[in-house]
Parts: C-alpha cells; structure tokens; sequence
C-alpha cells in the first residue's frame, strides 16, 4: 500500500511539473524557460524525501527530453540539460528534516519560509550548474564576439535561479499547508 501511495505521488508529480512546464512566464531563445515546473519535485522532496524528490525530477527530466523543442548536440549534453538537472532539485529534500522541525516548533509562516530557502537554494544552484557546464561546453558558439562562453552560459542561465524564486514563494505557501494535511497519513502503519 505505501509503495503504491509513492509511486502515485511520483506520477502526480510529474505530470505537474509537465502541466506547470508548459505554462512558461518566459522562454529563452535557444531553449530554457521561467516556469514553476520545479515546485512539484521540491513540494515532494520535502513532504516524502531525497529518494523520492531526485527519482521524480529524473523522471520528469526524461519526459522533457521527449517533448518539443529538444535541443541535442552531444549525449553528454543530453543527460546535463534533461534528466540531471532536475534530479539535482530532487536534492532539496536533503532539508525536510530541519524544516519539519522548525514547522511543528514555531507554525511561524516566516521562520517555515525560511528554513525552505536552504534546500531550494541547493537544488537549484545544482541544476543551474548542471545548465552552466553545458551552456559553456556545447552552446559556446551562441556567445557573442569576445564574451567569455562561462560568462554567456551564466548570464543565459539566469532562467533557472528566476524560477527558483518564483518556486519558493509558491511553496511557501503551499508546503505548510501540505504537510499539515499529510501528516495523520505517516502515522498510519499496514498491517
């Protein structure tokens, strides 16, 4: 029954974050977008754990990589843009522990908020790495004359730390209110 229960929250999640992908605030030229597709994988890193946060944002990564506009210039390249950079947001789950606990403390919106922003600045720092190291190596020849490709794919890639703002004030709000309402659900044992 558990392992039902988490395989389902699993696919919920990615299919979110493909629903949430494909609402973009904003789309980058040669591929990357401003979107809340990360805010599942956090909301489940944190609510179940690493394991399950890192194997759905794999997952979702793969799905990524089969929808359109796929750009592929090297199977390096692939697994940096596609299912690595959001198994690294998966990652963030590493700070549930210390945020339950400042969760059940204080019930503090402001001190929950602030225990979120370690674990989602982790996972997404990861993925922006992830899309820096493979902006700078494949995509050099966008970089304009005489700007250092590290310096293009950093400032290209400012689309993934956008989005993680834009992720945690979402979950902000929505993770206190999850993990209240999940809660009497850890508690049950099967039998």
């Amino acid at each position: 029954m558990r392992t039902t229960r988490m395989l389902v929250e699993i696919a919920l999640t990615i299919a979110l974050a493909f629903v949430l992908d494909e609402l973009r605030l904003f789309q980058m030229p040669q591929g990357g977008t401003v979107s809340l597709s990360m805010l599942p994988i956090i909301v489940l890193a944190y609510t179940r754990g690493v394991g399950p946060g890192v194997l759905a944002g794999l997952l979702f990564g793969l799905i990524d990589l089969a929808t359109p506009p796929v750009y592929i210039v090297h199977p390096i390249q692939l697994v940096l843009d596609y299912p690595v950079p959001y198994a690294l947001v998966g990652l963030a789950g590493l700070f549930r522990t210390r945020w339950l606990h400042v969760l059940a403390r204080r019930g503090d919106f402001m001190a929950a908020t602030a225990a979120l922003v370690p674990g989602i600045a982790v996972g997404v720092s990861l993925r922006y790495l992830a899309h820096l190291v493979s902006g700078a190596v494949f995509f050099a020849e966008y970089a304009p004359e005489g700007q250092p490709v590290w310096i293009y794919s950093a400032l290209y890639n400012l689309y993934v730390p956008v989005s993680g703002l834009a992720c945690l004030a979402a979950a902000a709000v929505i993770l206190p209110s999850l993990a209240r309402a999940l809660k009497p659900v850890e508690k049950v044992r099967p039998t």
